[in-house]
């Protein structure tokens, strides 16, 4: 199964969040772009004291793997100059993507 991850970090802002993600090469309106092996799924939500990331990931192996060759380069650039405030690996018991609706 799958392993779900929470990541919040206080103070970010959305700008800095597409920072990062311009970093990465990544297109979030679209979705186009350079996405890490991987990664079943991604949201990012703006928080009252933050931002909130949580993702679905094949395995805890390949989000290392992605935070050691391009996150973390991608979070100094995009401005982040510290780690979350909380990182939360979650055991999922279901992860069920539906189709689009047409």
């Amino acid at each position: 199964m799958a392993d779900g991850l929470i990541l919040e970090f206080d103070g970010l802002s959305t700008d800095t969040y597409e920072r990062v993600n311009e970093a990465l090469g990544i297109e979030m309106e679209t979705g186009e772009g350079d996405w890490p092996a991987g990664l079943i799924s991604h949201t990012g939500a703006a928080a009252d004291n933050g931002f909130v990331v949580f993702e679905v990931w094949r395995s805890k192996a390949d989000q290392e793997r992605f935070m050691d060759e391009r996150l973390g380069a991608a979070l100094q650039a995009g401005g982040v100059d510290g780690p979350p405030s909380r990182v939360e690996w979650l055991d999922l018991a279901a992860h069920h993507e539906r189709p689009e609706q047409v």
